[in-house]
């Protein structure tokens, strides 16, 4: 049962939960300026968990046909039968019933709306396709986390939380097609659908840097609509910092640093927004 689960874990690669983890949190504290109900704060982190849980699981159940002939995802648990395609979507279903549950406990608001983020982590690996702008679709599903965040706490949506879920949008957008590029030759082939194989590295790459600078832009005014202090203004600008070493590592004739620009840096910007919230909040 202990490998099987690691099994699962290393499906969904349940590490990288840390990427939107943090910005849930954040989302919090801005909205509660200060320390939030612990029994809402245990089902929104279930529901975080359990959401990115259901989306990796689709995603690697509708992306199968393509992995299973892709050279750099010939050793995933998926693809060498080591998890079952039936066990992959049992995963997503149940993980999405967990999502739905946790909504429930929030308030009923929140179970209504549910539905609506389950929708988008199955249209996101579907997207691939039929569209060039798929990471936008992941982008919505970050767009709508500090949304729900609101909605469970307040009841409502706040102007701050749709500032940051904007922010959100365009700083996963930017790095999911940072990632696309380690495939861009296949994609090409195999007529999978994504910026990088449209407009190739060198555009991508630029199209990715102005995602971040809106990520910034919106972060900015996440601050001043969320009335948050100088602690706050401080930490943009030093995950300001961090998003210009991560373009620093992805140049168009060298790809080899990919994969720390994407869960190195990215895990840090993360953590490093949510300290700086925190900081703001009670200094």
């Amino acid at each position: 049962m202990i490998n099987k689960l690691k099994l699962y874990a290393n499906l969904v690669k349940f590490e990288h939960t840390i990427f939107a983890l943090p910005f849930v949190l954040a989302s919090v504290f801005i909205l509660e300026k200060g320390l939030p109900d612990l029994e809402k704060i245990f089902w929104i982190i279930i529901a975080a968990v359990s959401g990115r849980t259901a989306g990796m699981a689709f995603n690697r159940f509708f992306d199968l046909p393509f992995d299973k002939k892709n050279p750099r995802s010939r050793n995933w648990v998926s693809v060498t039968g080591a998890v079952k395609a039936g066990e992959i979507l049992f995963i997503a279903v149940v993980s999405s019933a967990v999502l739905v549950f946790s909504a429930y406990q929030l308030n009923i608001l929140a179970f209504y709306l549910s539905p609506i983020a389950i929708l988008l982590l199955i249209i996101y690996p579907l997207g691939k396709r039929f569209t060039n702008y798929v990471h936008l679709i992941l982008g919505a599903v970050y767009f709508i986390i500090p949304i729900a965040v609101s909605v469970a706490l307040k009841g409502t949506v706040e102007v701050s939380m749709i500032f940051l879920g904007l922010s959100m949008a365009f700083w996963v957008s930017g790095f999911d097609i940072f990632y696309a590029l380690q495939d861009i030759d296949f994609d090409r082939k195999a007529g999978v659908h994504s910026i990088p194989a449209k407009y190739g590295i060198k555009k991508s790459i630029l199209i990715a840097r102005i995602f971040h600078i809106f990520t910034l832009l919106f972060l900015i005014l996440t601050g001043i609509s969320g009335e948050m202090g100088y602690i706050y203004f401080i930490g943009i600008s030093l995950l300001a910092l961090f998003l210009i070493y991560e373009h620093s590592l992805i140049k168009e004739n060298d790809l080899s640093k990919i994969n720390v620009a994407f869960f190195t840096v990215n895990g840090y910007v993360s953590i490093f927004f949510l300290i700086f919230v925190i900081l703001d909040v009670f200094f």
